[in-house]
């Protein structure tokens, strides 16, 4: 199924399809957001470890050499590569949003300079790729990165990480409401559950963002800057 048809939702099954989609690399960045460390290491409570086994999988299968393969065809196009992680920056974590101090899973302390709010290593930065630390879900609410993006010219942003439901909703929701044009590369995300992750793309796409593969959207490029 082509992306103009796939994750309809309710509001948009009518829709006529969008019109295709051209990427400039001058005017385009990829954001990966919160693929950290933390998210990857096993749960202290071996029920709860299974429970998530399934998104490890894919994490490890699916979205990071994704990503990894996304990321250099970017940088190899000129595209520029821009990082969000989570990382507040007072050690109790008091500097952190409401959301991400409420008891349960966003309940995450995690100090900026630990080693497990680190990017994992996969997916490091390379040379001056800008890196924004938020104690926010959003990467625009808590950080400068609006301004960034701005200042560089970007107009089209592609976004990927964890996780679908919450801090890539959140993020593309803010771009969507500052007139970027986002992108979501479906089989670079990850919720939870696989079932998150597909409703969470019927809600955010055709509005927000268009939910696109990682296929369609290296093709979005066209011939330019190929090698």
């Amino acid at each position: 199924m082509s992306w103009k048809t796939a994750y309809r939702s309710f509001y948009y099954e009518n829709a006529p399809e969008p019109e295709d989609i051209v990427l400039d690399a001058a005017t385009t960045a990829l954001l990966v957001i919160d693929i950290q460390n933390t998210y990857l290491e096993p749960k202290p409570d071996p029920a709860d470890d299974a429970r998530w086994q399934p998104f490890f999988a894919r994490m490890r299968q699916t979205v990071i050499p994704n990503c990894a393969k996304l990321m250099a065809e970017c940088r190899r196009r000129g595209a520029e590569v821009v990082f969000a992680r989570i990382g507040c920056q007072k050690e109790d974590g008091r500097d952190r949003s409401l959301s991400q101090k409420k008891p349960g899973f966003n309940n995450l302390l995690l100090p900026k300079d630990r080693a497990d709010s680190q990017i994992v290593p996969e997916l490091a930065p390379v040379g001056d790729e800008i890196v924004v630390t938020k104690t926010t879900d959003s990467a625009l609410t808590g950080t400068n990165l609006r301004l960034l993006l701005h200042n560089m010219g970007i107009r089209q942003v592609i976004c990927v990480g964890i996780f679908t439901d919450q801090c890539v909703s959140s993020t593309v929701r803010s771009l969507a409401d500052e007139s970027f044009e986002v992108l979501v590369v479906e089989d670079c995300c990850a919720a939870a559950t696989m079932e998150l992750h597909h409703h969470e793309l019927e809600i955010i796409n055709m509005i927000y963002c268009h939910v696109v593969t990682l296929d369609e959207a290296v093709g979005f490029f066209g011939s330019a800057g190929s090698a």
